[in-house]
């Protein structure tokens, strides 16, 4: 018969294996679909990114992964979908830039709180925007030469970009105030249309990532000038940095990556993140990227929050200097 105090001893850890677990460890995550929201249309870089990452998740996980387009407000009502959802991790969203690291000081009203409310998982791409003209209307091959045209034009250039607040809103106004220019922004409701606006010649330009724009480029319908990265693009390498033209301020890469709920477990924050990456080096994943001008990037959560934090601060003046404000 054991001793009364060994009994004793063992009753604290009796009580723990009694005690009920946590809601979301009851059953081995994923307990049911897996829903990526993804704010943009079909088509859309952010569209190619989550289907390709949910065909091989949803092998890993044994739950169908569930790709939900829902663009529009910039971005935000796709984010919020997350923003709202129960915090067990089957919802998360593929957010990107404008709706979580602009809209804070482009709006008056956002409907969530991206610090507050949304965790980042894991950065899925990251990569530059891409200045592209229509290859009729405008005649400049060069950074140079599209300045100079544009100056020519003495206002009356138009511009498309993927929605107000977006990146690539974001990265034109930019240019546009470092080089003195003037434009008018055309926003549209995500990449494809905005690129199918530049190759028709309703817009004479556009800053935005590759992958809308590559087919209209094989078509000779547009023109790609530079990019806005620090350093060239291992994809692109034949495509100059605004840097090296003169605009080193004009630096803006277009990331993306999964947020989920705030109050998701951290246990499942850290399988989505490290089945993502699993997943992310993949070569056949890294080669489909690298085909459509994207860079896979991966890391911790940790990781991607301090960009996400990075970005909020360095773009926070620079939207003040512009001046640019929305509704």
């Amino acid at each position: 018969m054991p001793s009364r105090r060994l009994l004793l001893s063992l009753l604290p850890l009796a009580a723990a294996l009694a005690a009920p677990l946590p809601a979301w460890a009851e059953t081995a995550w994923p307990s049911k679909p897996v829903k990526i929201a993804v704010p943009a249309p079909p088509g859309s870089s952010l569209d190619i990114i989550a289907r390709l990452l949910g065909d091989r998740l949803a092998e890993r996980w044994g739950q169908p992964v569930v790709v939900e387009n829902k663009p529009g407000a910039g971005g935000m009502l796709g984010t919020d979908v997350a923003a709202k959802a129960a915090p067990d991790g089957h919802t998360m969203v593929l957010s990107f830039n404008g709706p979580i690291a602009f809209a804070p000081f482009l709006y008056n009203k956002v409907p969530y709180d991206a610090a507050k409310d949304l965790a980042p998982v894991v950065m899925t791409t990251s990569q530059p925007n891409v200045l592209a003209v229509n290859a009729v209307k405008v005649p400049a091959r060069t950074v140079k030469e599209f300045v100079d045209w544009a100056k020519a034009a003495n206002g009356a250039m138009n511009y498309s970009s993927l929605g107000n607040g977006s990146s690539a809103h974001l990265t034109m106004e930019l240019f546009l105030a470092e080089a003195g220019l003037k434009a008018t922004h055309i926003p549209f409701n995500g990449s494809p249309p905005a690129a199918m606006a530049v190759a028709q010649g309703e817009t004479d330009a556009t800053f935005m990532v590759a992958p809308a724009l590559l087919p209209h480029v094989k078509s000779g319908k547009v023109r790609l000038i530079a990019v806005s990265s620090a350093l060239p693009v291992e994809s692109m390498k034949d495509l100059p940095t605004l840097a090296s033209a003169g605009y080193k301020a004009v630096e803006s890469m277009a990331w993306n990556g999964l947020f989920v709920p705030a109050a998701t477990p951290p246990a499942v924050i850290a399988k989505i993140n490290a089945d993502v990456n699993t997943v992310l080096a993949e070569p056949a994943v890294r080669s489909a990227l690298d085909n459509q001008g994207l860079t896979p990037v991966g890391g911790s959560a940790a990781d991607f929050k301090r960009v996400v934090d990075a970005e909020q601060k360095r773009w926070a003046p620079i939207i003040a200097k512009i001046g640019v404000k929305l509704d």
